[in-house]
């Protein structure tokens, strides 16, 4: 596989290692998942036996594979790093050998991170290998390395969005009385795969009451007319960046209070969207589209954070949700997502993944967000 430079820079794990150094980490430690990806390229298999970047904060990075995974990791962007990829045979102990590598307490490591996803019998097993190191979590540092994106981050970002852009623009095929939840939500599913995604990460489909539960998902209700339905998908694209989109839909003529709140929730979330510049705080973001929804009269049915960073994890830093200082900056790519739910009724949430630029924000979702009747 080749190596794609622009969107995994072979200088990302020197920077993590400056990174490391200047948070007072003494090494990096990072197992299959988002971070190993961002840091190599590898999407490496999840197994029982260890596979971890050893990243010194002073000295050469080495990646701990399982041998019978070697041939794999070499074939990974990975191998195109000067990093050495070290395989370790079954009969071997993977954590002994990270030890073996590594300098003891007495020599000087004392501090090390750990990515925020590994398996707790693998943090476990690096405590017992490294007696006396301190172990921390890793996400603050490398989160902050993730969650400013560069130019080819955002434009897998915008490629991803398309993507599911698509889909919602053919969800009024299959979105129909009589219908359930689950049926609608199999063909959106392939049509997830269909618009380019490698993987479908999640299909929510809430219909009437079921639309008052942000996370519902699918069930076997079936979908009446005159319903409001929240549509919330997304996937991941063969880059690995992933995609992240809300509509809302009405199976004929809406209810006259559904139609009173969505116009509430579309005036914020574009008054958010509309907000978004360099040094906003996280806070104030949220706090723009809910005071809109809190003055109509609708503050206690926004029942979640406005949004949630996205790149290779569909939720990850920055988040923007209120007690978050954090002022944003150009490259952070995040969700903007207010809702508003009524139990037993029904709800509504628009959501736009947009990302911050030099002097505004470009969403980066283009479909209408009008209420969409069917």
């Amino acid at each position: 596989m080749a190596h794609d430079t622009e969107l995994y820079p072979l200088d990302r794990i020197v920077r993590a290692q400056k990174a490391a150094a200047d948070a007072g980490l003494d090494a990096l430690l990072v197992s299959p998942g988002p971070d190993l990806r961002y840091l190599t390229g590898y999407q490496a298999l999840p197994l029982e036996r260890l596979t971890c970047l050893v990243a010194p904060a002073a000295g050469e990075p080495f990646l701990v594979v399982p041998l019978l995974e070697q041939p794999a990791a070499e074939a990974s962007p990975a191998g195109a790093l000067d990093v050495e990829i070290v395989g370790w045979r079954e009969t071997e102990d993977p954590y002994a050998l990270i030890a073996s590598r590594l300098p003891s307490a007495a020599a000087g490591l004392r501090r090390v991170g750990l990515d925020n996803h590994m398996w707790a019998e693998k943090v476990l097993a690096l405590r017992s290998a490294l007696p006396g190191v301190e172990q921390e979590l890793a996400g603050e540092v490398l989160g902050a390395l993730r969650m400013r994106k560069s130019a080819a981050e955002v434009a897998a970002l915008r490629a991803a969005g398309a993507a599911i852009d698509a889909v919602h623009d053919a969800v009024g095929e299959w979105l129909r009385p009589g219908r359930t939840e689950r049926e609608v939500g199999k063909d959106i599913a392939d049509a997830i795969l269909a618009a380019g995604h490698e993987t479908v990460d999640f299909v929510i489909v809430g219909s009437g009451p079921n639309g008052a539960s942000p996370h519902h998902e699918l069930s076997d209700r079936v979908i009446q007319a005159g319903e409001p339905v929240v549509v919330d998908i997304g996937g991941t694209m063969p880059s690995g960046y992933c995609s992240d989109s809300t509509r809302n839909y009405c199976l004929g003529p809406a209810p006259a209070d559904y139609l009173r709140a969505f116009g509430v929730l579309r005036a914020a979330q574009t008054a958010q969207c509309e907000s978004i510049r360099p040094g906003i705080t996280a806070e104030r973001l949220d706090a723009v589209g809910r005071e809109i929804i809190a003055e109509a009269g609708y503050g206690e049915q926004f029942i979640h954070r406005t949004g949630h960073g996205i790149g290779l994890e569909t939720h990850e830093e920055p988040y923007i949700v209120a007690g978050s200082a954090r002022p944003l900056e150009s490259g952070m790519a995040f969700s903007v997502e207010p809702g508003i739910y009524l139990p037993g009724l029904y709800g509504a949430r628009i959501e736009d993944i947009a990302v911050c630029t030099e002097d505004g924000g470009e969403r980066l979702n283009l479909t209408s967000r009008d209420l969409r009747v069917l």
